[in-house]
């Protein structure tokens, strides 16, 4: 069985992630495009967690034959190795890429985590949760990650700065971090300063949770029929995720920088929405032609994420010119060709909507021509 509804929620999704990198490199951004500073959450902020829920859902239908009188052999695990790893290693490629030239990879500060070895590791740990673990067991260790990451963040104290302390650098997980990944491999940016990472080892056990939920989902839809009692179910439990997140995030703050549990339960709420949204028009009213070019763009998902975001950083590390002060080709575009007769705030979204759109066409291309580049 292939859902249709969750290959056309993952091109949204990829469309969402491509749109944000873009603005990302932009100094004038729409607030809503941006993620939070810290606290709090934009719609910017749902785009990451989206992809793992979705993941999960795509791991109760390829895992769904594997039960306690067929359990999986040593070729599928190897199978879930050999995946996870590819995408730990394009993760590290794109956290390599053009650091002193095209093809040079300065090993010695090559930031360890990131976006995709996020993927890969909760890809991993869930598949292998997800086979051993009879369902109450898979639930209640969900429970547990949560609560146990809650507990552990704001009741063990860091050295130097205390218990329950969520700075970039004073919390619980950035310490763990330090002491497992040398600091020269830590991210670097946005005030963490080679102190703590965003897409850490410790801060990756509550984001399994956003795959396990999608996973839990996925189990739900597939053994039902399909009609407008799933839609709705979909919804309330949706509605009531955003208000558990919402209320726990009053003593845990939803933060997607220290992936905190309530941000885990509140944009699972959000991604179990916009499923049954794309559910209910696509499966039970059969309402496709809207949603085809998502669907074209699903389907090679991660590689278009990662040429993508090549292309961004050519565009970064690239110039028009010569001399220091050479803009670089992002610049040198988005000034000459959007922001000049738009407007630095409209400029920098046009410029990322006509990047999107590229890589629409890209993806309907590689559709047409039946190229599907699986992971």
């Amino acid at each position: 069985m292939r859902l249709t509804s969750l290959d056309v929620f993952r091109g949204i999704t990829i469309a969402g992630m491509i749109l944000v990198n873009m603005m990302g490199v932009a100094d004038d951004v729409y607030p809503l495009l941006a993620h939070a500073d810290w606290n709090g959450c934009t719609p910017t902020d749902l785009v990451f967690p989206f992809f793992l829920f979705i993941v999960g859902v795509a791991m109760s239908f390829s895992l769904s034959k594997y039960t306690e009188a067929n359990k999986p052999t040593s070729a599928v695990y190897w199978r879930i190795l050999r995946r996870a790893a590819i995408l730990f290693a394009l993760g590290l490629l794109l956290n390599g890429f053009w650091n002193k030239g095209v093809w040079t990879f300065d090993l010695s500060s090559i930031r360890i985590m990131g976006v995709l070895q996020r993927i890969s590791l909760t890809y991993l740990l869930a598949s292998l949760i997800v086979l051993n673990l009879p369902r109450k067991g898979q639930w209640i260790l969900a429970a547990a990650l949560l609560i146990g990451y809650w507990l552990t963040m704001m009741y063990i104290p860091v050295p130097d700065y205390g218990a329950g302390i969520l700075t970039r650098t004073g919390n619980f997980a950035a310490y763990i971090d330090r002491q497992i990944i040398p600091k020269m491999h830590l991210y670097a940016g946005d005030g963490f300063k080679n102190l703590g990472d965003p897409e850490g080892f410790f801060s990756t056990i509550p984001a399994i949770v956003n795959v396990l939920t999608g996973y839990f989902t996925g189990q739900w839809i597939r053994t039902q029929y399909v009609q407008s009692r799933i839609s709705i179910g979909l919804v309330l439990f949706g509605i009531g995720c955003l208000i558990i997140g919402w209320a726990w995030g009053w003593t845990f703050p939803i933060n997607k920088k220290l992936w905190t549990s309530s941000y885990v339960v509140f944009t699972s709420g959000w991604a179990l929405l916009l499923l049954a949204a794309c559910y209910e028009l696509i499966e039970v009213r059969l309402i496709r032609r809207w949603s085809k070019a998502f669907e074209m763009i699903g389907l090679n998902a991660i590689a278009l994420f990662v040429a993508s975001v090549l292309l961004i950083k050519i565009l970064v590390k690239t110039h028009i010119g010569s001399g220091e002060n050479a803009p670089s080709t992002y610049n040198w575009i988005y000034q000459n060709l959007f922001a000049s007769w738009a407007g630095a705030l409209n400029g920098s979204l046009l410029f990322a909507l006509i990047t999107v759109l590229f890589w629409f066409a890209m993806g309907i291309l590689m559709y047409r021509q039946r190229w599907f580049i699986k992971v």
